[in-house]
């Protein structure tokens, strides 16, 4: 499978097509795409999603897709490295780092669209075109601090809108803080179990056991324990998926205790075994590259 390389920590791409163009690839970069008019299908991961105008895609380095376009669709891609969302390229608050480590890691990257909600995507419709005019303005002493700024603002909106699709209904400040900060600090320890035991969450938030399982069920449907099992069993789907580490090695990388452990649970959630769904995602990728190959255009 080709792979894109992008050298620069941040450029856009903007264009018009009726036909896709590109092979199926993966990058060395991320990237957010917006659907800025058109529709067709947009094929992630093995997955397929409608896509249609206001539609926003954000991929990481190991996800492959392509688009199969149904009316002439014009696209803007804003394609970063890590790098470029680190100290000091981009100016950051107290809660930055998490909020970018929370949209880039969490592992609902390649399930559709990020936004639903109307007004999210006009919010983000303003600010593109902005984006897009400061970006041809390069040599201008004041580019790098507005062209950060907005990208700053872009990502928070989407971060925003990932930790809502996670099913948070918080409607105060101080509630939607303390989930998203919950939220948080599970993504970034969700490989070391002994960081996500109720014991050290209580020491972490200052709250009672009793308290926190009752507010973050009430905050997002699920128990701790259950929500902090299927991002697991998430994360592990995704490492099946886009890594070549053997079972036993994905095994051991999420704390479980063996691999017939991890092989019930799996199976509980997918159908299926860990390397069932391994062989299946293959024949499907063979399949789907085999009947769609854009090498050949």
């Amino acid at each position: 499978m080709k792979r894109y390389i992008q050298y620069e920590p941040f450029n856009i791409y903007v264009f018009t097509a009726a036909e896709w163009q590109h092979p199926v690839h993966k990058h060395s970069y991320f990237e957010i795409i917006f659907i800025r008019s058109g529709q067709g299908q947009h094929f992630i991961n093995g997955n397929t999603f409608n896509y249609a105008a206001g539609d926003v895609f954000l991929l990481g380095p190991e996800d492959y897709h392509y688009f199969l376009i149904e009316e002439i669709t014009t696209f803007c891609y804003l394609r970063f490295t890590e790098a470029f969302v680190q100290e000091p390229v981009i100016p950051t608050g107290p809660n930055w780092p998490r909020t970018v480590h929370l949209l880039l890691n969490a592992p609902y990257q390649s399930c559709g669209s990020l936004v639903s909600d109307a007004k999210e995507k006009e919010t983000i419709e303003h600010l593109l075109p902005v984006l897009l005019q400061e970006y041809e303005r390069s040599s201008e002493s004041s580019y790098e601090l507005i062209m950060n700024s907005l990208m700053k603002a872009i990502l928070g909106i989407l971060a925003r809108n990932v930790v809502q699709e996670k099913g948070v209904a918080a409607k105060d400040p101080k509630s939607a803080q303390l989930i998203e900060e919950i939220l948080s600090y599970i993504s970034q320890n969700i490989q070391q179990p002994e960081q996500l035991r109720i014991e050290q969450l209580v020491e972490k938030f200052n709250y009672s056991a009793g308290y926190l399982s009752i507010f973050f069920k009430r905050q997002t449907g699920e128990s701790l324990q259950q929500y902090i099992l299927k991002y697991k069993l998430k994360m592990i789907q995704h490492r099946l998926q886009f890594s070549n580490r053997s079972i036993s090695q994905i095994t051991y990388e999420f704390g479980f205790t063996d691999g017939s452990h991890l092989n019930k649970l799996f199976k509980k959630y997918y159908g299926v075994t860990p390397g069932e769904f391994r062989s299946k995602l293959l024949e499907k990728v063979n399949s789907d590259t085999h009947s769609y190959n854009f090498s050949d255009r």
